[in-house]
């Protein structure tokens, strides 16, 4: 699904990725961990086809539309209800029975009560929530997941945790975490980066 060789990444004068090589096979589970300033949220950026490589080569089997990406933003809109975000994003991706899909994500992370509420009018892990919904609502191949688990409380993190379990092994995982003892039991393999 992925395949990274001596990969590296400049920003300037400044070098945030130097020479990562990493395979990640179709239904793998990639834990990436390191310090802050590591270059972890630069890696999967450039997993995502969201930035490109200043050295090295990338080969991704999934096209764009294949990959759902959570970063430090959640990308949805506040001015809008939490259905509203996800029947936008449910036309853009084009998706056949977009309601039921909207309603299946949204109950599974807990948010369908809230669904007519503004984004503005929530927490960070109910956001967070909506964001992951966001994610997964295409269906996507692969998942570029960073700090997934950011702001949710410990009833939100079980819920992630089951999804990310039942979708092991059918999806492909890169996940960048400062917690790795907590999806251990699911990781194929770990990449360290250091600072």
């Amino acid at each position: 699904m992925l395949t990274a060789r001596r990969l590296g990444k400049r920003y300037g004068e400044k070098r945030v990725l130097r020479r990562i090589d990493l395979v990640l096979p179709r239904g793998g589970f990639l834990v990436v961990t390191g310090p802050n300033g590591a270059g972890k949220t630069t890696l999967l950026r450039i997993c995502a086809g969201l930035a490109q490589p200043t050295e090295g080569t990338i080969e991704r089997e999934a096209t764009r539309a294949q990959v759902g990406y959570l970063g430090h933003d959640p990308l949805v809109y506040r001015e809008l209800t939490a259905l509203e975000n996800l029947e936008l994003y449910g036309r853009l991706y084009r998706l056949p029975e977009r309601r039921e899909r909207v309603g299946m994500v949204l109950e599974r992370f807990g948010l369908w009560e809230a669904r007519h509420e503004r984004v503005a009018s929530y927490s960070r892990g109910m956001t967070q929530r909506l964001a992951l919904c966001r994610v997964l609502l295409h269906d996507p191949e692969l998942l570029v997941l960073d700090e997934p688990y950011s702001a949710l409380d410990e009833a939100g993190a079980e819920l992630l945790d089951a999804q990310l379990a039942e979708l092991r092994g059918e999806r492909t995982f890169l996940l960048a975490t400062h917690d790795p003892a907590r999806v251990e039991p699911l990781a194929s393999a770990a990449l360290a980066l250091a600072s």
